[in-house]
């Protein structure tokens, strides 16, 4: 009967050793980095997804594809955010161009054609003057544009972005910061819907974390 005894105490134990095994699904270190030190969110009510990026970058632009479907679906409790790469001053009119759009409220109109006129068209766009021609070829007013990309507002947010991104310890992009707390990148993740599927994992984690 003891055999009995050690094969039901065995079937007991499997549930949990299924359970830990999906949540080993994605390993940190392998398949993603835990940062350091938490980074505060936008929305501490949500999970924040945020996605580091430059327009300057094609695999950032090629990740576009795959990432606005997904975050077209993204539940209710995850708040999505996009932070532009700043390493060097050559990088900041593509992140003042980013806020400005987001101050005027056109980001939907020209966050694509900005991309696309870097990567399709192989236009040189980087000074303020390359940046207005989009923004006024997609309706924005070109006054409005000017003052935007050289208002306070935009200036802060670029400070706020650079200070971000150092406690992200970004690597390259794109990159995407879940919660504050942990960073993929493409390398470890395996590709873009890599980033998506181990993203959707920590997700879960999160929401697991604040519903104890």
């Amino acid at each position: 009967m003891l055999w009995i005894k050690r094969i039901v105490f065995a079937l007991t134990l499997l549930p949990l050793a299924m359970c830990q095994a999906a949540e080993e699904k994605f390993i940190a270190g392998e398949h993603y980095d835990v940062l350091p030190q938490q980074v505060r969110t936008a929305n501490a009510d949500k999970i924040e997804v945020n996605e580091v990026f430059a327009y300057s970058c094609g695999h950032c632009f090629n990740f576009q594809a795959e990432l606005h479907p997904w975050v077209n679906q993204l539940p209710a409790d995850v708040d999505f955010q996009s932070t532009p790469a700043i390493w060097q001053a050559k990088m900041e009119p593509y992140a003042r161009a980013y806020y400005a759009a987001k101050i005027l409220k056109t980001l939907d109109k020209v966050h694509m054609p900005i991309f696309e006129a870097i990567h399709l068209q192989k236009k040189p766009v980087r000074s303020e003057a390359d940046f207005a021609e989009i923004f006024i070829a997609n309706g924005v007013d070109k006054e409005k544009f000017a003052s935007a990309f050289n208002s306070f507002g935009t200036t802060s947010m670029l400070t706020q972005a650079k200070s971000r991104v150092r406690a992200y310890k970004v690597r390259g992009t794109p990159e995407i910061i879940v919660n504050g707390k942990y960073r993929i990148s493409s390398t470890k993740a395996g590709g873009f819907s890599g980033m998506l599927k181990v993203a959707e994992f920590l997700i879960d984690k999160e929401r697991g974390l604040t519903a104890k």
